[in-house]
C-alpha cells in the first residue's frame, strides 16, 4: 500500500466513528488494511491541520486512555470533546473500552 493510499484509508476509518464511540489506533490500524501500525496512525493524526473537521479526539490509546500530545490544553480539549458525546471517564481517565469503543475489547 502506497503512503498516500494508507493515508486516505486511515483517514476514513476516523472519519467514520459515530459521535460517543471511540477506537485505538491499533484497531483504527487494523481496520484500514495495517495492522501493527498504530505509530503511523498517530503520525497522521497529528499532522492534521488546525481546526481539521475530522473527529480525532475519537482516538485512544490501548489502555482507553488520551495520549499525551505536548500541545498545552490539547490533550484537556479532547477529553472535553468525548465528554461532551457523552464519553464516560473513570477516577484515573480512562474510557472503558468494553462501553464505548467501536470494536469493543472482550
Amino acid at each position: 500500500m502506497t503512503q498516500a493510499a494508507a493515508r486516505d484509508a486511515i483517514l476514513a476509518v476516523v472519519a467514520a466513528i459515530p459521535a460517543g464511540r471511540v477506537m485505538t489506533y491499533g484497531h483504527i490500524a487494523l481496520q484500514a488494511g495495517l495492522p501493527r501500525r498504530a505509530r503511523l496512525v498517530g503520525k497522521i493524526l497529528s499532522g492534521l491541520p488546525e481546526g481539521s473537521p475530522l473527529p480525532w479526539w475519537r482516538v485512544v490509546n490501548a489502555s482507553g486512555a488520551i495520549s499525551p500530545r505536548g500541545w498545552m490544553g490539547h490533550d484537556d480539549l479532547q477529553r472535553l470533546l468525548l465528554e461532551e458525546e457523552g464519553v464516560a471517564f473513570s477516577a484515573a481517565g480512562r474510557i472503558n473500552l468494553k462501553l464505548f469503543s467501536v470494536t469493543p475489547v472482550v
